[in-house]
């Protein structure tokens, strides 16, 4: 989102009636993983609402991590030749640098009769106030819900009548300086970053179907250096934190 100045930088939307490539860096304590796939647009699935689109692989690089120095971040050469593309930008997904997140909520009164955009932006605004801590960087500013009047459990509150608009968000954040070194290390391979994505949550939504999040579960990864978890409820992600296990 945009509207958060100190966010990691924010990935393009994609057409859902377009075809398009992407490619993600998986940094690990014990291997890096370069994966490039064609997301092609998807009709309405009962088990992932909201989805529109699906991926397929199309190419693979892997390489043992020996600190991230310049230039040898990954094998990309091999996920290239595999793709028959070439790779300018990808998205980073991490476990390190502290991963932890925390909820807000704010509640703001209506212009108008009905919630408009502008209402839904004030209070996003409203509620991250307190989002920015000293020497973090925010990964993820999600919402969670909306209330009206009071009333909890919103999805979409646009247009909906009522006097004061309340929403629940949930920020994941990350040591600032593992994240700009993470960025630096590959930005000296000549690689734009997309975006940088809590490990957890990429976990969550490439395992999860959408019932399994809205009723409620744990997604725990173990790593070579790092275990992760992420936690979702409501059919949105509450809890993320990762330790040095």
């Amino acid at each position: 989102m945009s509207r958060y100045t100190d966010l990691t930088p924010r990935m393009k939307p994609v057409s859902p009636r377009r075809s398009s490539i992407v490619s993600v860096l998986d940094v690990g304590t014990s291997k890096v993983v370069c994966l490039i796939a064609r997301l092609e647009p998807a009709g309405d699935s009962d088990l992932l609402r909201g989805r529109t689109h699906r991926a397929q692989i199309i190419g693979i690089g892997h390489q043992r991590s020996r600190g991230l120095k310049a230039g040898a971040v990954v094998d990309l050469d091999a996920a290239e030749r595999m793709a028959r593309v070439e790779i300018r930008s990808v998205i980073v997904s991490t476990t390190g640098g502290r991963l932890g997140s925390r909820s807000l909520s704010a509640e703001v009164g209506l212009r108008g009769e009905s919630v408009s955009s502008g209402d839904i932006n004030r209070a996003f605004g409203a509620a991250s106030v307190n989002a920015v801590m000293p020497q973090r960087t925010i990964l993820h500013a999600l919402e969670t819900g909306f209330s009206l009047d009071g009333a909890r459990g919103i999805r979409d509150p646009q247009g909906m009548i009522g006097r004061k608009l309340g929403v629940d968000m949930h920020v994941v954040t990350s040591d600032e300086y593992a994240v700009r070194n993470l960025m630096l290390a590959v930005e000296r391979c000549h690689l734009e970053v997309e975006a940088v994505v809590a490990g957890p949550y990429a976990a969550g939504l490439s395992v999860l179907v959408d019932d399994e999040a809205e009723m409620g579960v744990a997604v725990v990864d173990f790593g070579a250096g790092t275990t992760s978890v992420g936690v979702f409820h409501g059919g949105a992600l509450v809890h993320t934190d990762a330790v040095a296990v």
